[in-house]
């Protein structure tokens, strides 16, 4: 997704105000986007309850993309589980809500590019995700999530 709809080098690249179409059918949700007046609470409450029940939404972008309640709420209700690199506020409190609930795993703030990536290191990403668009298991899977909510 992009602010503009395209055609790209891969397929088409669909626009950010499709969003609310596409949030339906989506197993999982990525967001990797700066934090800027437009995206501040991209994934609120309302766009939150449009994800499908069981979809994931994963997090390295910045924490404040996210409505923390009400992320909160849809997990706790078994609707949704979330992969967070990043959180708001950050570093997350102690006795935060997002840390102890079932289908939700945290990361501590590690989702960048270092030089410790290495092509075979992003291969290896590639490699996972084209299995799983295949509907093959990835290499190398530890749990699934359905399994931890």
């Amino acid at each position: 997704m992009a602010r503009t709809a395209r055609d790209g080098m891969d397929g088409r690249v669909r626009a950010v105000a499709e969003l609310h179409e596409l949030l339906p059918g989506a197993d999982a949700v990525v967001l990797c986007v700066p934090l800027t007046d437009d995206t501040r609470d991209q994934m609120n409450a309302s766009r939150l309850a449009l994800m499908k029940d069981g979809a994931v939404l994963v997090n390295v972008g910045r924490g404040e993309l996210v409505d923390a309640q009400a992320l909160v709420r849809e997990v706790q209700h078994g609707r949704l589980r979330a992969a967070l690199d990043v959180t708001a506020p950050e570093p997350l409190p102690h006795d935060h809500p997002l840390w102890d609930l079932p289908g939700v795993v945290i990361t501590p703030h590690i989702g960048a590019f270092t030089h410790a990536f290495t092509r075979t290191s992003l291969d290896f990403i590639l490699r996972q995700l084209r299995d799983y668009a295949r509907g093959e298991t990835p290499a190398n899977v530890l749990a699934r999530m359905a399994d931890a909510r």
